[in-house]
């Protein structure tokens, strides 16, 4: 066994169905009174149901969580949170909300509980990307790791399909980067191998029979696994470029990391070949990069940038950003590659194995 460090991050899970009712008792666990609860206004009804669960614990309800985390909404965020009094958020939704949730914490130091609707896996993290003017940065730090995430599977059934698929891909990708990031560990890449397969197994499933409650429990348990595992060892050069992508050209989020996810391993896969064994164990594939592509024309998901409105004249843009300030990555970060690997994208050609 090679040397290694793993770094347990401090946070409390409750899994379940119905545990939405549990969320009033995670608050006074954490001994606060008065919640603001975030959402985006696609479940701003949602939320006011929540508040209403809530009761008095409730300081309101702010219903303007964005997608990339920009950094107007989360003043204005702020200033409500300030006005109601509130002494901490509870996120529900997706990543944009728990972002949102993320991005207070940040500036306020508040205690967060969260309540994921999709397999973002972003609750599990300590990790904050953040939009403004046209960049989207990220940071790490402990002040933004939720203190508690309630997980329902009940949330979770009326997920759409297509929005199921993407959301897992999204997830996938934590794992996927985990198994070749620099600080990788042995334990995180059980967590991951396991991640990646519970996904293989219970998306198929969801895109043709939505309302499958073990499936969706399987899914949202793998979610969990691949927000544990970017949250512990970070990303790389697939993170990098949907980062670039998303907040340069406002790509929806789970759609650039499903479409980039096959191309940015294939880059990585002779410098990675025991993480693409695993990778390729876990989809029960010969090739991992393959195999993602695979799953992803099962799933239905939009295999090409093309599909998901990036324009083909800012590639080159694209890759003058990803190649000024990258993050660490197992195989060197060569220009040119990097072009290739975007045009792939774009045209949504299955990666050679």
């Amino acid at each position: 066994m090679e040397p290694f460090v793993y770094e347990a991050l401090p946070q409390r899970v409750v899994f379940g169905s119905g545990t939405l009712d549990a969320v009033g008792d995670e608050v006074r666990r954490l001994g606060c009174t008065r919640a603001l609860v975030l959402s985006t206004p696609q479940q701003a009804d949602s939320a006011r149901d929540l508040a209403a669960r809530l009761g008095a614990l409730a300081a309101g309800v702010f219903t303007n969580a964005t997608m990339h985390t920009p950094v107007d909404v989360t003043e204005t965020a702020v200033e409500a949170v300030r006005a109601a009094g509130a002494d901490c958020v509870v996120a529900l939704g997706g990543g944009s909300t728990t972002g949102l949730g993320k991005a207070i914490a940040l500036r306020t130091d508040l205690p967060q509980v969260v309540v994921p609707t999709t397999y973002a896996g972003s609750e599990a993290t300590p990790i904050l990307g953040q939009t403004e003017g046209g960049l989207k940065t990220t940071q790490r730090s402990l002040k933004v790791l939720p203190e508690v995430i309630v997980y329902d599977v009940d949330l979770t059934m009326t997920l759409p399909a297509a929005m199921s698929a993407t959301s897992g891909m999204n997830a996938i990708a934590h794992a996927v980067e985990a198994l070749y990031a620099r600080e990788a560990n042995p334990i995180i890449s059980m967590f991951a191998e396991e991640g990646i397969r519970a996904f293989a197994r219970a998306l198929p499933v969801l895109v043709n029979d939505p309302a499958n409650r073990e499936a969706r429990s399987d899914a949202l348990y793998a979610a969990w696994l691949c927000g544990i595992c970017f949250g512990s060892v970070g990303g790389a050069l697939h993170h990098k470029l949907c980062h670039v992508l998303g907040g340069t050209f406002d790509l929806p989020h789970a759609e650039t990391h499903t479409v980039i996810l096959p191309h940015a391993t294939a880059y990585n896969a002779e410098a990675a070949p025991e993480a693409m064994a695993r990778i390729a164990r876990a989809l029960g594939s010969d090739d991992a990069a393959g195999g993602l592509y695979d799953l992803e024309v099962r799933l239905g998901t939009p295999l090409s940038l093309a599909e998901i409105g990036m324009p083909e004249n800012g590639l080159q843009k694209a890759a003058d950003i990803a190649v000024a300030n990258p993050y660490w990555n197992p195989r060197a970060i060569d220009k040119a590659a990097i072009q290739a690997l975007l045009d792939d994208a774009y045209h949504g050609r299955r990666p050679a194995g």
